[in-house]
């Protein structure tokens, strides 16, 4: 199957990121949310990154305009009708995702190919709330999207085998590196990262460190680019309890047991940069620690 029109659902950090890239390899993008002010902002978002990218000699204006040009806002589900492909970029809450892909199923046509983007929910459960479990499959791609090479591609049991080569060939034209991950909770890069992170919590909470002591102790001990609780403030901490939740509800396993402190922050309303406070407060000229 041919792929020539990508749509994709959510225009946030991630799917506004999954935009940027599928628009620059040559495919039509149509990036819906909720609202036409939240797909102005994604569009707006992008044009950003892309000038910085041309500002860094990856590419030049001209191209930068017309990746943008490729780039189509839609307000209604109904817009993404004509598209190949279909990725679910939204909020990681699988209620959310099944409600999306019920109400996108019956708009696209038989051929479509749909996939999501979670971190960590079952593609096989995903796949089966739709009308074609094999032609679904998962396309995790790393934050920020631009910048990470990495994507995960993980089949649901019911997931075809052109399905899969199809994605395979989409992904590399992107110039992503491809990992094949099995369906098992949290795929394999947060599988391995988030208890480091959930465990960093616990560091802080049981009085180990300090916010600043532990991300400085993990980026000269351990030569990590960031720390981790830096790192849990990127990613969105409610991202992180969701992440953690799916694997200590799908494995069974009291290691993956939420830390408290994180449940405690996100209840508060810290979720990290996104709402200016977390592990760290981002509200003044330099992000100062939380605890």
């Amino acid at each position: 199957m041919t792929i020539q029109t990508v749509g994709i659902i959510g225009a946030g950090q991630m799917g506004g990121g999954i935009a940027h890239v599928c628009a620059l390899a040559g495919y039509q993008v149509l990036l819906y949310d909720l609202s036409e002010e939240k797909v102005e902002n994604g569009i707006a978002t992008i044009n950003g990154h892309m000038a910085r990218q041309v500002s860094s000699g990856k590419f030049d204006d001209k191209e930068r305009a017309a990746a943008l040009a490729r780039i189509a806002g839609a307000s209604k589900l109904e817009d993404l009708a004509g598209a190949d492909l279909v990725i679910e970029a939204a909020t990681e809450d699988e209620t959310i995702k099944r409600k999306i892909f019920a109400q996108l199923c019956p708009l696209l046509n038989p051929e479509a190919l749909l996939a999501t983007n979670t971190s960590s929910i079952s593609i096989t459960r995903l796949a089966a709330q739709t009308d074609r479990p094999e032609r679904f499959i998962g396309i995790h791609f790393m934050n920020p999207v631009p910048l990470m090479k990495l994507v995960e591609l993980v089949r649901g049991i019911a997931t075809e085998d052109t399905t899969f080569e199809t994605a395979k060939a989409f992904v590399s034209s992107l110039d992503k590196t491809i990992t094949v991950a099995e369906d098992f909770p949290a795929f394999i890069v947060n599988r391995i990262l988030l208890p480091m992170i959930n465990e960093a919590i616990y560091t802080l909470y049981e009085g180990v460190g300090s916010v600043e002591a532990i991300d400085t102790a993990m980026k000269l001990g351990a030569n990590h680019p960031m720390g981790p609780l830096q790192l849990a403030d990127f990613i969105g901490l409610d991202t992180c309890l969701s992440i953690m939740q799916v694997l200590y509800d799908g494995l069974a396993d009291s290691k993956y047991r939420p830390c408290p402190l994180l449940v405690k922050y996100v209840e508060a309303g810290w979720l990290g940069r996104k709402a200016g406070r977390g592990f760290y407060d981002y509200r003044g000229e330099h992000p100062v620690p939380t605890r």
